[in-house]
């Protein structure tokens, strides 16, 4: 999972797929925390498992000289700092390379009651270079190395919905695939001594941009998540746990995308309606991962609610609850004989 987080970044797209890999994590269009979607998915990356796509870190505050608890972020003004101990760094290797193959399944889209499962390729990428970075956080460029907080640009893609083979959305147009980039702020609250436990704030905002011959924004999506990471959970060594949950907030022209319904597509089951934007539900997603010597393997599981959505009365909401997860396992190919300090 996650160095300092679940890598799930949301693929906030109710159609998307990210692509989780070790320190990478791409979006692949045609299928994300692991932030989703050939609707709504996230497919597994050899990194932890994230529902959001390629992260790329590239501001760092000042490094503290020691780690910190805190609350949440939305209460930064009674942070306190307290001694946590410093991290063991040990000899790992520059960098480490695989491939593989894993499945994901999801529904068409978040409210959708028909599922797919698509077959996706899972590569796993590592690089601990002075500067550059691709581990469990990401591809990242470190200008500052900060224990607290880190501003990174989020990045997701959506894959199309062919309407013809969506019951609910029949004789309606087709859901273009779609790219959204923006920046995250992810906070470091706290963890164990020995780096075992950690839990983390992130708080992604992205733009949306349909992909078709006249590009459109289609608002903005916000998916504040709480993250706990379990390294070695329960005493096994190398096998790694992650949980995170949080609100999905969207607005009025994202929802109107997905959930609205012109009069002339109207029908006798399917009456003219109009999304509101705002709250979009809840989700929760959890990940557990295991690098042995010769491959990793990984798996996550999904569960969204939209009780309570602004759109949950949609004509399009055919279940009021949203379920994806995915496997996926990578063959180690190459691993650098150069060794690096490394506390990952």
């Amino acid at each position: 999972m996650g160095r300092d987080k679940l890598a799930y970044r949301r693929l906030d797209n109710p159609r998307t797929i990210s692509f989780l890999c070790h320190g990478v994590t791409a979006t692949l269009p045609g299928t994300g925390s692991l932030c989703r979607t050939v609707p709504q998915a996230t497919l597994l990356s050899a990194c932890h498992i994230r529902e959001d796509a390629v992260t790329h870190r590239f501001w760092r505050a000042p490094k503290f000289p020691m780690p910190l608890r805190s609350v949440p972020p939305w209460a930064l003004a009674v942070l306190a700092i307290i001694y946590a101990g410093h991290t063991h760094a040990d000899e790992k290797p520059l960098w480490e390379a695989g491939l593989g193959i894993g499945t994901v399944a999801f529904p068409d889209y978040r409210g959708s009651d028909q599922t797919r499962v698509y077959p996706v390729p899972v590569p796993y990428f590592i690089y601990r270079g002075d500067f550059l970075k691709a581990d469990r956080n990401g591809l990242r460029g470190e200008f500052f190395n900060s224990d607290f907080v880190e501003l990174n640009i989020s990045v997701n893609a959506t894959v199309p919905v062919d309407s013809s083979e969506d019951h609910a959305r029949r004789g309606m147009p087709n859901l273009r695939p779609t790219v959204e980039i923006g920046p995250s702020l992810d906070f470091h609250l706290w963890h164990s001594n020995d780096q075992h436990l950690k839990l983390g704030a992130v708080l992604p905002l992205r733009v949306p941009i349909t992909v078709d011959s006249s590009p459109q924004f289609i608002g903005w999506n916000f998916s504040p998540r709480l993250n706990l990471d379990v390294q070695d959970i329960a005493g096994h060594a190398g096998w790694n746990f992650g949980i995170g949950a949080g609100p999905l907030l969207a607005a009025r022209k994202y929802d109107d995308y997905f959930y609205s319904v012109a009069p002339q597509y109207a029908t006798a089951d399917r009456p003219v309606y109009s999304a509101r934007g705002g709250y979009a539900g809840t989700e929760f997603i959890s990940a557990l991962t295991k690098r042995f010597p010769k491959y990793w393997v990984g798996a996550y599981i999904r569960y969204d609610t939209l009780q309570g959505a602004a759109f949950d009365d949609s004509p399009l909401v055919k279940q009021k609850y949203y379920v994806s997860g995915g496997f996926g396992i990578a063959w180690m190919i190459g691993v650098s004989k150069r060794t690096v300090e490394a506390n990952d």
